[in-house]
């Protein structure tokens, strides 16, 4: 009776430690420039058996970014579950909010009580299992390239992939990610920051991770110009910003935000040998795999950049290649 008090006490000191953790490492907001997002996908369409999903790259079911069509079915967990896999990137705020979200699965089952085990998390990148159940550990990745302003070509090219990009079906969003991976790899000459991490969450906390981070980027953007997600696109002219230029301070950041129910053992962006490597494997996701995904560029305006301070603000892991 009193190992179990104990559990269940150490269990709810977990999410105020965390807490502050989080507030202390939140960035502080910078003057943000306008964006583009492309996106979709869903957490209530995993398949009911291994690797057969009747049909391959159809549609998802449901609307993204909502609930889940039931509950975690992975019964009771012990502490060794609360082990987090943090990314290349040190950590920093990615690495706080799958520790949240598995936090919180982690007191939700102290509450319930119940024996059993959870899939166990730790680890690497490169040593996230895939787990064949349909409820089994989702795996996380988020990339980030700091490109210098005169990647005009980048802009263009997922301005037209959000104006032409089916985003209500997985073999659409496969399509966004191949591309914009693609787009990516044939700028290694502009590329300049970069961060890469990897994490791995139950089944439970997936969506409500994955819509952090999405919700994290996104509040860096002034405003959205371009979108397309999950079907819906939205496009709002863009006028030239007073002042712009193409000078070798400014940049444009490009985020990946991928959900995947297959490991993705990819090697962050230390060098940029390691960011090529990443893309190179994060765009040879299948569809079947592809749970969820968004494209955020910043900035979107006609001859908008951002500055290094700008940058360094808004993006603080980013890391110099």
């Amino acid at each position: 009776m009193g190992s179990r008090l104990f559990r269940r006490l150490a269990g709810l000191m977990v999410v105020p430690v965390l807490v502050a953790g989080l507030v202390m490492a939140a960035p502080q907001p910078a003057q943000a420039a306008s964006g583009g997002r492309i996106g979709g996908g869903s957490f209530r369409s995993a398949p009911s058996m291994p690797r057969s999903y009747g049909g391959g790259g159809g549609g998802y079911r449901g609307s993204y970014g909502g609930g889940y069509g039931g509950g975690y079915r992975g019964g009771g967990m012990g502490f060794p579950f609360i082990v987090p896999i943090f990314g290349f990137g040190g950590g920093g705020l990615f690495g706080f909010l799958i520790l949240m979200a598995v936090a919180g699965v982690v007191v939700n089952a102290l509450r319930g009580g119940g024996g059993g085990g959870g899939p166990a998390l730790g680890g690497s990148g490169s040593d996230l299992a895939y787990n064949p159940r349909p409820d089994g550990p989702v795996a996380i990745a988020q990339i980030q390239v700091g490109l210098l302003a005169s990647a005009r070509d980048l802009q263009d090219d997922l301005r037209r992939l959000a104006g032409s990009s089916d985003t209500s079906s997985s073999s659409g969003l496969q399509r966004v990610l191949q591309e914009t991976s693609l787009s990516l790899l044939r700028h290694p000459d502009l590329w300049v920051y970069a961060n890469g991490e990897v994490g791995q969450v139950p089944f439970a906390s997936a969506e409500s991770t994955f819509n952090r981070l999405s919700m994290q980027e996104r509040s860096k953007l002034e405003r959205e110009l371009t979108a397309n997600v999950a079907g819906r696109r939205f496009s709002e002219p863009a006028t030239v910003a007073p002042g712009a230029s193409d000078a070798a301070s400014d940049f444009i950041v490009v985020t990946l935000l991928v959900a995947s129910r297959q490991r993705l053992a990819i090697k962050g962006a230390r060098s940029a040998e390691d960011l090529r490597d990443s893309l190179q494997k994060l765009g040879a996701l299948g569809a079947d795999d592809l749970l969820a995904l968004e494209v955020i560029w910043q900035p979107e305006g006609a001859g908008e950049v951002l500055s290094t301070e700008q940058v360094i603000t808004a993006y603080p892991d980013l890391q110099h290649l």
